[in-house]
């Protein structure tokens, strides 16, 4: 059984490196770092953080894709107190300059290899910085530290190589006394999230997450003999909390890819007998689908998660069980933190096809009526509420969502519809706030609406999710019939560059209105049954 002794996230890579010593803890392409390697790059990196004036509390935003230096900077940040927040790579200039202001960042770091996009050059045009500009600048006065997981430094963009370096003159008598001050209880990370307001709330977490992932280890049977790979983001919560974390909780193997490509997973999952991997049903499509599926040996493998609820999950994880291995699943969210509930893997097959499993020790779940909070009986649908040790402290610089948050019992209004049974099996159906699910990613629809009323023609449109085979559904732009409107090409250029592909529509429809309760607010509901119902634009 995993015990951890380790409450404070930035001691996890240096306690493994005392367990595991010179085995091999992460391979990420080439690179292959033991877990000795590894806490010497976190601890280089948290001494460079001190030497660049990183203070205890201060926002530091991850715009880095899977890599290594990210698993350095994650607990680097946390060592010293100072608090991580993971920016998902898919976002864009607007998405990214919502951050900086939102959290307060005092430092930001970025890659020059995030797929498609010059992150580099957009961060300067974003500052308005030329290689002559010092930080900080005058739309983000607060942030003074600009680093690039690239070795060269590039004007006021500090390189990677520059940053150890500073830290080498620090005496190691620093990074101690910064360590030794931190809090198990102090804020370690943010996850912003999108919420029925339209604009991302910073879900803010403690340390306390590592008992989570420690349960999660013990109830899936993760041991120092697993190999994980992971081809999910780290900066999304599952993909940290069960691999990212895990994998020095555990002492297993991590296999980090850069991005997901289904016939390079199907290859590493040979050469590396990987035996347990997560994903959306909308990866394990692909893998499936792919064609060196038959001819690659998998036999390694002994679980995938393939988390229920969304629309095309329990015939893809049935799948699953019968051509790969076997499926587990869990529920979890960005203020609740990932694995909070988990399937027991002697489960039956549609318990763990169709069901998130059982709340995690530490962790209460109800299910209550949305409109009046009255609890539920046992099999009846409604939202579902949770209270326990790792559910958020709040929404960041947010108090009146924070409460709004909670209800009088503290318990988290997830917006989420399930069904808990007699036995206290969670069967996550839905959402009943409105937010969208594409391929994995949350997508507010106000948020979306926002930014497309900017663009001419669109002020009054609104925006629902329709189902879509691959990516489970996909955003919408419902137009009034009569009315002009760009089509939906002029609508993705618009969007382009600028906000997440993720958020971007995939279809415009035309409604004959919009239906309204009798207070004016949008039915969102009503309204995509009438966008399923009608032609394309």
């Amino acid at each position: 059984m995993i015990t951890p002794s380790i409450d404070r996230l930035g001691d996890l890579p240096q306690a493994a490196s005392q367990r595991f010593g010179a085995r091999e803890a992460v391979l990420f392409e080439s690179q292959r770092v033991s877990f000795n390697e590894l806490a010497i790059g976190v601890n280089d990196c948290a001494k460079g953080l001190l030497a660049k004036g990183i203070a205890a509390g201060d926002r530091v935003l991850i715009f880095v894709p899977n890599c290594i230096r990210w698993l350095h900077l994650f607990y680097a940040v946390a060592a010293i107190g100072a608090v991580a927040v993971p920016v998902n790579t898919r976002l864009r200039r607007d998405d990214l300059a919502y951050l900086i202001t939102q959290s307060g960042a005092s430092a930001l770091f970025i890659s020059d290899q995030i797929a498609g996009v010059d992150a580099p050059a957009m961060v300067l045009d974003l500052l308005s910085a030329s290689p002559d500009t010092a930080l900080p600048t005058g739309r983000f006065p607060h942030l003074r530290l600009l680093v690039s997981t690239a070795d060269a430094d590039h004007g006021p963009v500090t390189g990677w190589r520059s940053l150890l370096e500073a830290g080498g003159s620090l005496a190691e008598h620093i990074l101690d006394e910064r360590r030794d001050a931190v809090r198990a209880s102090d804020p370690a990370l943010i996850l912003y999230t999108s919420g029925t307001t339209g604009a991302p709330k910073g879900a803010v977490h403690s340390h306390a997450m590592i008992q989570t992932v420690a349960d999660g280890a013990n109830r899936l049977g993760i041991t120092s003999r697993d190999v994980l790979l992971l081809f999910m983001p780290l900066f999304h919560s599952m993909g940290l909390y069960l691999a990212g974390m895990m994998f020095l909780v555990t002492g297993s193997r991590l296999v980090l890819s850069a991005r997901f490509d289904a016939g390079l997973e199907l290859q590493r999952i040979e050469q590396e007998k990987v035996t347990v991997t997560f994903g959306f049903d909308t990866h394990f499509h692909d893998l499936l689908a792919h064609a060196d599926f038959e001819r690659r040996n998998h036999a390694s493998l002994r679980i995938a998660m393939v988390p229920a609820g969304s629309p095309g999950a329990e015939p893809i994880a049935r799948r699953v069980n019968r051509e790969l291995c076997r499926s587990f699943s869990g529920y979890g969210s960005s203020e609740c933190g990932t694995g909070i509930a988990l399937s027991f893997l002697d489960a039956s097959e549609g318990e763990r096809c169709l069901g998130s499993g059982y709340p995690m020790p530490g962790y209460e779940f109800k299910v209550c009526d949305p409109q009046t909070g009255a609890g539920l009986p046992p099999d009846t649908l409604g939202e579902l509420r949770i209270r326990g040790y790792g559910v958020m402290q709040g929404y960041y610089a947010n108090s009146e969502q924070t409460q709004a948050a909670f209800d009088p019992d503290g318990f988290f209004r997830t917006g989420d519809s399930a069904l808990i049974d007699q036995a206290g099996f969670v069967r996550y159906l839905g959402r009943y706030k409105d937010m969208l699910k594409v391929g994995g990613e949350n997508v507010d629809p106000a948020e979306v609406e926002a930014f497309l009323s900017t663009m001419p023609g669109l002020e009054t449109a609104r925006v629902v999710g329709l189902p879509d085979s691959r990516l489970g559904e996909v955003a919408a732009v419902c137009v009034l019939e009569g009315h002009e409107a760009p089509d939906i090409a002029a609508i993705r250029d618009f969007c382009g560059g600028r906000i997440a592909s993720f958020k971007i529509p995939r279809r415009v429809v035309r409604v004959p209105g919009f239906p309204m309760t009798p207070t004016g607010k949008l039915q969102r509901s009503e309204l995509r049954k009438l966008a399923e119902s009608a032609p394309a634009a």
